[in-house]
């Protein structure tokens, strides 16, 4: 339990120094690069459930938005990056960075959610999968409707 806590205070600090290290307005091209990629790929999931079923396909965009959501996205979050910068423009509302507790619940739950989702898509089973499609997606839509501007 003490290696997991001590890599969590590494992993914390890594993402911490990396931010810092990547201008704010890189921080949001990165974070939209990001979020654009994990919305392409809930698109190809959402086609597939809607048309001809491929458990491949399905299995591919699944993972690629577990890995995004698992991969610290949190650290594009930095100072000044709650503002647009320049021509760079961000959503984000400002009350974002002032309730960090519940946004890292949030993040936890995408977490969760994202792979619950591929769980189902290594079944084939495209029931498991509209079920944990429809729970990720409940994810997304709860930090939106909280944190983002229209």
């Amino acid at each position: 339990m003490k290696k997991i806590i001590a890599l969590g205070i590494l992993a914390l600090s890594v993402a911490g120094t990396a931010s810092a290290q990547v201008k704010p307005e890189d921080q949001i091209k990165y974070r939209q690069a990001g979020y654009s990629f994990m919305s392409w790929n809930m698109g190809k999931i959402k086609a597939n459930l809607e048309g001809e079923f491929n458990a491949q396909q399905v299995q591919a965009a699944a993972n690629a938005i577990a890995a995004i959501s698992g991969s610290g996205m949190g650290a594009l979050f930095g100072p000044g990056t709650e503002k647009d910068i320049g021509n760079v423009r961000t959503r984000v509302k400002p009350e974002f960075f002032q309730n960090m507790d519940d946004v890292a619940k949030l993040a936890t739950d995408l977490n969760t959610a994202s792979n619950n989702l591929v769980a189902a898509a290594a079944t084939g089973d495209k029931a498991a999968v509209q079920k944990a499609f429809g729970d990720t997606g409940g994810t997304c839509k709860a930090c939106h409707d909280k944190y983002r501007a229209d």
